[in-house]
């Protein structure tokens, strides 16, 4: 009877410290860290890959060459990482002094979209065209509106009781400025990712959420003022409220129609990377706002499931962040990531699966696109600083050899002969 037990007692105690060992490792000072790069790293790789599944198609139709898009995203993932690397050596506070100065850059870039190198695409003019590049401001004015809005709000610490001194500088003339440019431009998608990243930080700050009525009440209204003056949004707002897409022939439905379409063929394991039928020629915009349908499709359940694991991750890096660090600014700037970051994937993600009327925002990290691959990698970068900055975390990172040295550690040497 007892040694029938013994084994059963040896295996529960190894879970146990398996449970255990998990949780340590999650509790050190370095976890965030390496959550946030792997977690990221995973992302880049998959969105890579899925770009280039997704956009072989319409990228041969267009110029004759499957992997242009894919080498668009590969070369920007690439200068990305590099800023990343950058940014993630700098110290906070280091941030905190470019924090005026990256607002002011970010606004000027801005008011450059209604220069002559402004571009318009799909109704929505918040591009800029410099020697044959495309670049969107805006997505990097959301790196400036959390590292700006975390400077101010850790300066005015003590008077954030007074909405004054939130009011000004991050609300107004900051964040209402760099809004209210975006939003001339018909961008409703980053409007509403800039306004959750402006609340985002003045909850993180302890700004009394009686002044949170006020903001949430302007952007209703900016929302309903931009949708009614678009026939298109209006068309998508009635495919999601009015039950009417039966279809894709219904207007305003054909998006929609068919992420579900590629959702539904999917199943429960996909079909298969490569075997997407809606990236040929059926859902628009497959490599971009809905990527998401074709992992589904291609992927199924396990390749959608991972993707909001990863996410999930990096919240869990960034909530640690803010409950960890002593320093007020990374605390709120974290939180400004982390709402940047969940909040567009749920806008993509939600609009993907029909929880939202279609939108039209990339998936962090993993959609097509340049300017907001780059800012997304940039945004990480930050966070690595952040978690670098975590009591602990800098001298263990310190302590340990590089990734180069444990590679050269195992690689036999040539002995030198004795005379």
């Amino acid at each position: 009877m007892t040694s029938t037990l013994l084994p059963i007692r040896r295996d529960e105690a190894g879970r146990e410290s398996v449970v255990a060992g998990i949780g340590v490792r999650l509790r050190s000072p370095v976890a965030p860290y390496y959550l946030i790069l792997v977690s990221t790293a995973l992302l880049v790789t998959l969105g890579l890959v899925m770009v280039l599944s997704a956009s072989s198609v319409t990228s041969y139709w267009e110029d004759g060459n499957s992997y242009k898009v894919f080498l668009t995203q590969l070369m920007y993932a690439g200068g990305g990482v590099v800023l990343a690397m950058l940014a993630a050596r700098i110290p906070v506070g280091v941030w905190k002094k470019l924090a005026p100065w990256g607002l002011l850059l970010a606004v000027l870039l801005q008011l450059a979209v209604f220069s002559p190198i402004g571009t318009d695409f799909q109704g929505n003019r918040n591009w800029i065209s410099v020697a044959g590049f495309s670049v969107q401001p805006s997505e990097f004015g959301k790196v400036a509106l959390v590292v700006f809005g975390a400077a101010v709000l850790a300066r005015k610490r003590k008077v954030l009781g007074h909405i004054s001194h939130v009011l000004i500088p991050f609300v107004l003339p900051g964040a209402a400025l760099l809004i209210g440019l975006v939003l001339a431009g018909h961008d409703l998608g980053t409007v509403l990712i800039l306004v959750a990243i402006t609340g985002g930080v003045m909850f993180a700050a302890g700004v009394q959420a009686r002044w949170f009525v006020g903001v949430a009440a302007l952007a209703a209204g900016g929302a309903a003022y931009m949708a009614v003056g678009s026939a298109n949004r209006m068309e998508r707002i009635q495919a999601w409220v009015g039950g009417i897409c039966v279809n894709p022939d219904v207007k305003g439905c054909f998006q929609k129609v068919h992420a579900e379409y590629a959702l539904a063929d999917g199943g429960w394991w996909g079909l298969g990377l490569g075997g997407s039928k809606e990236k040929w020629g059926q859902l628009p915009e497959p490599h971009n706002d809905f990527i998401m349908a074709i992992i589904g499709e291609e992927l199924g359940l396990p390749g959608t499931f991972t993707v909001l694991a990863l996410f999930f991750l990096i919240a869990y890096a960034c909530y640690r962040i803010v409950v960890t660090s002593t320093d007020f600014f990374v605390r709120v700037a974290a939180a400004g990531i982390m709402v940047w970051f969940l909040s567009q994937a749920m806008i993509n993600i939600g609009s993907v699966i029909g929880m939202f009327p279609i939108i039209g925002v990339p998936l962090p990290l993993v959609s097509s696109g340049g300017s907001a691959l780059v800012a997304a990698l940039i945004g990480v970068g930050i966070l690595l600083a952040l978690a670098r900055s975590l009591p602990g975390c800098r001298e263990s990172l310190s302590g340990r050899p590089s990734m180069l040295r444990r590679t050269l550690a195992v690689v036999p040497t040539p002995r030198l002969r004795r005379r």
